[in-house]
Parts: structure tokens; sequence; C-alpha cells
């Protein structure tokens, strides 16, 4: 207990998350977990653990032809803690048994959903947790009468919160079976239409939804707010133009994959039959992922539109500004650092890979850790295929794509400033 509480935040974060990971490892693998006939391995285990904590959705095994009803269980409550985070998880439970929430356990949830200061942290965990079962529970309600017309009463009820749980907090899992996702219904309006509404606000982050339902007014809101609505709805009609564009399907299915491309991961259409151009684009969509204190992933909508705003203030010798408000110099540089780490992130792992599994496309690989990266879950049908050494570089990287950050903070936080400074001296750019 004495080393947890000389931890730093960061660090309590990662170690919290990989507990939960191998507690639901533990019990995935444990064979009352599956169905009659069927062997998981460990590593399957592992995987399947880890996409579900980090909200991912890419499967080495299908949920429910592999998992029985314990099974899809533990794999729910650990979509919902990853999406909560384990922070507001912890301090959600000592809420209920009346315990006192410490300025450490205050601390950490600052971090974790990357708040400025710690004042009103257990309101907004209440508000969160509130706004969790809220929207979880109307998803619940309008995927069951979808979902009744095919499956008996318990199933139907069974799959519709599975499906719930899994939409709002970006997961992209399912229990249909066949690892078919929702093809079988990719003309269902409200299924389609109930799933997007969830993701949508599930990426759009807690303090957003917040703000969204305390000040009503656009001009109200704050600049993170007004970034974040901006981004998504530019997100949602680019992509599904493009989408639309480049494949033969719908409208309503490129505006579903347009909505699950940045980090939920359901899909409509096979993607083994899209083009390498519709691919791209989902690639992309992926990359950038959701809004910052979300149950989405990616390098956040907010990340790229500072990355934009900076290059055009640096072409244009202005300041990086937005809706009359100045931008911090320091947002800048952590933006383009965290863009920096994905790209070598995404480089490497899909060079490792490209190594390890020849038989498959570069496209193909790409996809896979993007999707991994942005805790997306979207595949071109090859994950189940990967050898143990691929599943495991894709379980880091779903591990280090969910904390994002956080794991930056973590490392910088054991370095200390150094006091040596040096002359200046210009080198050539460009």
């Amino acid at each position: 207990m004495a080393v947890l509480k000389k931890m730093s935040p960061g660090r309590l974060i990662v170690l919290g998350f990989a507990m939960v990971i191998i507690i639901g490892t533990l019990l995935l693998a444990l064979p009352f977990s599956f169905n009659r006939g069927v062997k998981i391995s460990l590593i399957d285990a592992l995987f399947t653990s880890t996409s579900a904590v980090c909200i991912t959705g890419l499967a080495t095994v299908d949920i429910r032809d592999s998992f029985n009803v314990f099974g899809r269980i533990v794999v729910a409550l650990l979509i919902q803690v990853g999406g909560l985070g384990f922070a507001s998880v912890s301090v959600g439970f000592f809420l209920l048994a009346g315990k006192k929430v410490s300025f450490k356990d205050r601390l950490v949830v600052k971090e974790a959903l990357n708040l400025g200061s710690i004042k009103g942290i257990v309101k907004l965990v209440k508000s969160i947790l509130l706004i969790t079962v809220c929207f979880e529970s109307v998803g619940a309600i309008l995927s069951f009468i979808v979902f009744y017309g095919d499956y008996p009463l318990f199933t139907a009820l069974g799959i519709s919160v599975f499906h719930a749980v899994s939409s709002f907090n970006n997961a992209g899992f399912d229990i249909l079976g066949g690892f078919t996702g929702l093809v079988p219904y990719a003309d269902n309006v409200l299924l389609n239409l109930t799933t997007c509404g969830l993701i949508i606000f599930g990426g759009l982050g807690f303090l957003v939804i917040k703000e969204i339902i305390i000040r009503h007014s656009f001009k109200k809101f704050s600049l993170h707010t007004k970034i974040v609505i901006i981004m998504t709805l530019t997100l949602l009609i680019t992509g599904t133009l493009l989408i639309k564009l480049t494949e033969d399907v719908s409208w309503m299915g490129a505006f579903f994959f347009s909505t699950s491309a940045r980090t939920a991961g359901f899909a409509t259409y096979s993607l083994g039959t899209f083009t390498n151009a519709g691919l791209f684009v989902i690639i992309i969509l992926m990359f950038i992922g959701a809004s910052p204190g979300s149950t989405g992933g990616g390098i956040k909508t907010t990340t790229v539109f500072t990355l934009f705003k900076s290059v055009y203030s640096a072409a244009t010798n202005k300041h990086c500004s937005a809706f009359k408000r100045k931008i911090p110099h320091d947002i800048v540089t952590k933006a383009f650092f965290i863009a920096f780490l994905a790209v070598s992130l995404i480089c490497v792992d899909t060079f490792l890979i490209s190594i390890i599994e020849p038989e498959f496309t570069f496209m193909q690989i790409l996809f896979e850790v993007v999707s991994a990266f942005g805790t997306v879950g979207l595949s071109t049908g090859i994950t189940p295929e990967l050898s143990p050494w691929s599943k495991i570089i894709l379980i880091l990287t779903m591990f280090i794509g969910r904390l994002g950050p956080l794991t930056i903070a973590t490392v910088w936080s054991t370095r200390r400033m150094s006091n040596v400074t040096y002359s200046e001296e210009t080198i050539i750019i460009g």
C-alpha cells in the first residue's frame, strides 16, 4: 500500500488498467467461461480481455460462439470498466460504499480525464455514472425493439444490454455470432440510428455532454466543447461523403461507417470487399478517433484541430487561435508530440507484423494496426489468423492506444527538468 501511495497518478492508472486486464484474462481462461466443446488459449483470453478493457473490439475468437453467458457478462463488465475508466469506477465504488474520496483518488481521476484541476471531481464522477446509465438504458430499450423480432425474450434482452454497453463505450463487440457483426441489420434504420447515436455521444466526452445539457447554447460553450462539436460534425459529414464516393454502399451504410470508424468498430458491410481508397478513408478516421475524456481512442479530434490550426497560423504568421481564443503554446507542442508518437508506433508495429505475417497485404496489416491503436476494432478479417507474436504486438498497441497521453505523462514524470542551458544556433529546415 505504501508503494501505491508513492506512485504518480499516471502510473496508478497504467497499473489499474493492467490489473483489470489480468483479472479479465484469468476469468475468461477458466473452463466455465466457455461454451461446451470450446477451448480458448491463454493468448486468446488475454487478447479478448485487453480488447474489452481497451474498448477496442478486435477479436481472435467470436464472443457468442466461444463464451457462455458467464463469459459474455465478464466481457461486458470489462467493456464498462474500460469505457468509464479504472479511476472513475474506483471512485464510484467509494461513493456507493459511503466512503470519503481521498485527495490522491481525486488526482488520479483528474489525470485520467485530462482535467485542469480537482475541483468538482466527485460531482463530475457522479454525472459520468448517471449519464452512462441513462444512455445505455435508452440504447438497450431501442435495441430490444429490434432484436426481440429475431430472438426469444431473454436472449433479445441480453443482446440488447450488451449492444448498448458496447456501443456507448465505443467497444464494437457484438454477441450475434459467426463474426457477422451487424451485417444482417444493415438496412434496419432503428438499430443503425440507435447505434450511431450511442457511439457519437460516447465519443463526445462526458464533459462535453454535461456542458451541452447545462448550457444549451453554442455561444456559451467552452472552447473545448466548440472544437469537439465542430470536429465531430465535420468528420461525420466528410467521412460519409468519401465512403459513399469510394464504396458501393447505401447512404445509411456510409454514415454508419463514418460514425463507427472513429473508434467504435461495428460494421454493417464486409470490409473485405472494400477498395483500398475506402480502407484508407477509414484508416484516417480511425487514426483521428474520438474526443478527450470520452470512451473512444485515437489521437483525438482536438489534437487534429490544433495541428491544423498551428500549421495555418505558422503559414500566415498569426497566433494559433480559434473562436477568438488563443490556444496555448504548450497545447500545440503536446499535439505534435502525441501525433509523432502515434505515427511512430504505427510504423514500427506495421513493419514488425509485415515481417511476421508475409502472407497478408500491407493495407490489411496497416488497417489492423491503426484499428488497434485507435481502439476501433474494425478488421479486414485477418485477426483470428494472426500468429501469437502478432497478437502480442496488437495487445500492446491496444493498451498504449487506450492510455494515450497518460502513457506519455507517465514516461515524462520520471524525468527531471535540467537546469543546463545552451547557446542557440540555427539549422536549415525544409
